[in-house]
């Protein structure tokens, strides 16, 4: 099944896990959305500088320090995910403890071998 994911903190760096990320959920089959602080296409995918509406996200994977997280937590609590990822050295126990209050999934893994081992 498909899991529409949106990945916070996207980069257009090859040798960036977030940009890995992209890739692997494209060819995992998952939809894939990204957010970054400026907006680029890799691969078909579309990544925007400014955080949209966007509807049935199931997991939001991010790739941000703990410090810029909390620019994001309305916006992701408004999203009503399914899921959050806090990918390494993403791990955020406060913010964690919020989206769980919010009946929202929380792992501290790594998306890449999520996807890799059929965990997603």
């Amino acid at each position: 099944m498909s899991k529409k994911t949106l990945v916070i903190g996207a980069s257009d760096k090859p040798d960036r896990y977030s940009n890995l990320a992209l890739k692997f959920l494209k060819k995992h089959k998952h939809q894939a959305i990204g957010l970054a602080k400026k907006s680029f296409e890799f691969e078909g995918i579309q990544v925007y500088d400014t955080p949209l509406a966007f509807q049935n996200i199931h997991t939001v994977t991010l790739y941000l320090n703990p410090v810029h997280q909390n620019d994001y937590k309305d916006y992701i609590l408004s999203l009503k995910a399914k899921r959050v990822i806090f990918n390494p050295g993403a791990e955020n126990k406060s913010l964690q403890t919020i989206f769980e209050q919010n009946n929202i999934l929380c792992l501290n893994a790594c998306t890449l071998v999520l996807l890799q081992t059929g965990q997603y």
